[in-house]
């Protein structure tokens, strides 16, 4: 006889709220004390999905690994959005090409020597091999950076490692699908084929939409700021969209999107920033909380050893490996290399992957999640909390120069201007300037200076002082001169002009 389904009532709704919303309460206090022991938040989410699991005090019933691949797709398209949107175009572009080989190359090493581990040492099917390692050969940015993000790192190091976590997920994907279809790979010129025409195409769409998005958004004032942060996530997600849709890599869509709208000098940055960071953190929870309950831990006994040992040949093996070939033509410090061998580490990507054999009913699928589960989870908990120390040992947590200055645009339509709004940091060279010596492109100037919660008009010999905020009133016409020779100010105080800081010409050919 069927089960009679009952009908969702408003009642049954409030109560999924309250669950999700003391869900997400208790997870937002978790990150601050995961922040204070060094452990990756991905433990702490992941920890609250087992508990409210079937195994756990929730006993909560879940084993749709269909649903968590999809949740588990669109989660990381913000979670990439979102890492895309913070990327500096002058830290990461001279680490392109480092980043591309290391994603490229180090993936093929990566996955040969753990597949062969694998297959040798546990005695996994090459077919089970090859996903396992195809698997657990993607890096996170997120599980990194949150460790690393208290010790400033050279631009080189973090440029190579954010850039790699973006680029490397679009092949690894290739490659686990590839091997979970049905039949075998015949040629391996193929595969290579595929993975570089769908990294064209999702590079291409990429930019294009980036720039195009970028372009609108500089060029057509919206009615409501709030507006921004909804238009700029759109784009970064139209983007995917169109990337998968022309069979192109959608991960890598809308990684350079997101990079291009993040440098783009939008109205309402800062408010843009924060809006996808905290979808970004959402994201994350909320995938990681679903993996958590697809996990059976009573069903992982068997598997613990065997992800030790795979993660043990991963980590002080093939990740070195990787390092040393991809990074072999360019010319890069033993101290860093060590350190971008370390920070491999393993966050959403690998757990989501590993839900694809799972889908595709491959044999043994379940052993393969439950492997990949143990092995991110052990070796995150080795490698997440010593990464800051062995960044310190190898001379690589200083870094000098003076801090950027916060510059938020927003559009005055109507009257063919821009309202910057400045917020000097603590090590800006501003400090001690006098409003008169910025030297702004004429069709510029600061109307308002505000200090200690309090506003007041400036004089030319107004002295700045860290912690100020000011309002800055340019044209259209000299809006990006203006920007440009605040930063340039604010790196190299009141000679860049002379010093070299300031750009080509910049106050000569806006002064006209």
């Amino acid at each position: 006889m069927a089960r009679k389904e009952r009908p969702l009532t408003v009642h049954h709704l409030n109560q999924l709220l309250l669950v999700c919303s003391l869900v997400l309460l208790f997870a937002v206090v978790a990150v601050r004390i995961s922040s204070r022991s060094g452990l990756p938040t991905l433990l702490v989410y992941l920890g609250i999905g087992v508990a409210i699991g079937q195994d756990g005090i929730g006993d909560v019933q879940f084993n749709n690994a269909a649903l968590t691949q999809v949740i588990g797709y669109a989660a990381l398209v913000v979670i990439l959005a979102e890492g895309g949107l913070g990327t500096k175009w002058k830290e990461i572009r001279p680490a392109l090409p480092a980043a591309s080989s290391l994603a490229l190359v180090g993936i093929a090493v990566s996955v040969s020597v753990t597949a062969s581990a694998a297959h040798y040492l546990i005695g996994l099917e090459w077919r089970q091999a090859l996903i396992i390692g195809a698997v657990v050969s993607s890096t996170d940015a997120a599980a990194v950076f949150s460790v690393l993000r208290k010790i400033p790192l050279p631009a080189r190091v973090t440029g190579v490692l954010e850039a790699e976590s973006g680029f490397n997920d679009a092949p690894v994907v290739i490659l686990v699908v590839a091997f979970c279809a049905a039949g075998p790979v015949e040629h391996w010129y193929e595969l290579l084929g595929e993975i570089t025409l769908e990294l064209a195409i999702g590079a291409a769409v990429g930019i294009a939409v980036g720039w195009l998005g970028s372009y609108g958004l500089r060029h057509v004032a919206l009615p409501a700021s709030g507006l921004y942060p909804i238009a700029v996530m759109a784009i970064a997600v139209a983007a995917y969209a169109a990337g998968a849709l022309t069979h192109g890599s959608g991960f890598l869509a809308v990684y350079l999107a997101a990079m291009f709208l993040g440098n783009a000098k939008l109205p309402h940055w800062p408010a843009t920033r924060g809006f996808a960071e905290g979808l970004g953190w959402i994201a994350q929870i909320g995938m990681f909380v679903l993996l958590g309950l697809l996990v059976t831990p009573h069903d992982m006994g068997d598997d613990i050893v065997p992800a030790l040992i795979i993660g043990l040949v991963l980590t002080v093996v093939a990740r070195p490996l990787s390092v040393v070939t991809g990074l072999l033509p360019f010319r890069i410090p033993w101290q860093e290399q060590a350190l971008m061998s370390w920070a491999g580490l393993r966050g959403a990507v690998p757990i989501i992957l590993a839900t694809i054999p799972m889908v595709s009913g491959i044999e043994g699928s379940r052993r393969i999640f439950n492997i990949v589960f143990v092995l991110v989870v052990a070796y995150t908990l080795v490698q997440g909390p010593t990464l800051p120390w062995l960044a310190r040992k190898l001379h690589l947590g200083e870094t000098t120069g003076a801090a950027d200055l916060g510059i938020e645009s927003a559009p005055l339509e109507r009257l063919r201007g821009h309202l910057l709004s400045v917020a000097i940091p603590e090590g800006s060279r501003m400090h001690g300037v006098e409003v008169g010596e910025l030297r702004l492109p004429a069709g510029s100037a600061v109307t308002l200076v505000v200090r200690d919660e309090t506003s007041f008009v400036p004089l030319p010999t107004t002295v700045l002082r860290r912690g100020d905020e000011l309002l800055v009133v340019a044209t259209d016409q000299v809006r990006d001169a203006a920007e440009k020779r605040l930063r340039a100010v604010g790196h190299g105080g009141k000679l860049a002009g002379w010093l070299g800081t300031d750009g080509p010409g910049t106050h000569r050919r806006t002064g006209h």
